[in-house]
């Protein structure tokens, strides 16, 4: 599965893609009418059903519908395919982050923050048994500006003038949570994890 952000429309060539796959999912509280899903359930190696969500935050994000709005009518539908529900929650704020974690806390198998790049030390499984993660981290390369060459970032930083970001190179992590559930969905554990790439 593969789940998608703030810049899906970034290469509109996409848009028919979206509409065909089911491995793909964008932000679900994206504008009625655009093309792909925000929710699908897919079978795991053992064959056990997964619904994986993708939602959008709204604080900082210009996002044209809150998450809260439309996230009780989702995980409803995700629960009817699948006892393991996992959310990614595209987000700037982390108190929206937080907030979101909290709300589906013991309706999800987990909530997992993603679009800051900067892993988060607070990987937990909460008091209603849905793990949570502030943010995922960054696979990609760590000796960067959140994956840019950092003379590029800094370059626009400095001066306010807009600059064609590249791609950094070195320091290849992957990043993410490894999450530990029972056959109901309920979280058991969760672990922030990091991989270096050689």
């Amino acid at each position: 599965m593969i789940t998608l952000g703030n810049h899906v429309w970034r290469r509109r060539e996409i848009a028919p893609y979206l509409e065909t796959t089911e491995r793909v999912v964008r932000p679900a509280n994206l504008a009625s009418g655009n093309a792909g899903r925000g929710l699908t359930v897919v079978e795991a190696e053992d064959g056990t059903p997964v619904a994986v969500l993708n939602l959008q935050g709204a604080l900082f994000m210009g996002t044209p519908v809150s998450p809260f709005e439309v996230v009780d009518e989702l995980v409803e539908e995700a629960r009817a395919g699948a006892k393991i529900v996992l959310v990614d929650f595209h987000a700037e704020a982390t108190s929206e982050k937080v907030a979101l974690s909290r709300e589906l806390d013991g309706k999800v198998t987990a909530v997992f923050g993603t679009h800051t790049h900067v892993q988060t030390s607070d990987a937990r499984v909460q008091p209603g048994g849905t793990a949570a993660i502030t943010d995922a981290g960054m696979t990609g390369p760590h000796d960067s500006v959140i994956g840019v060459k950092a003379e590029l970032a800094i370059g626009r930083m400095r001066t306010g003038m807009g600059v064609r970001f590249e791609p950094a190179s070195g320091g290849v992590r992957i990043e993410g949570a490894l999450v530990e559930c029972d056959a109901d969905g309920r979280a058991l554990s969760c672990e922030a994890i990091r991989v270096p790439v050689p």
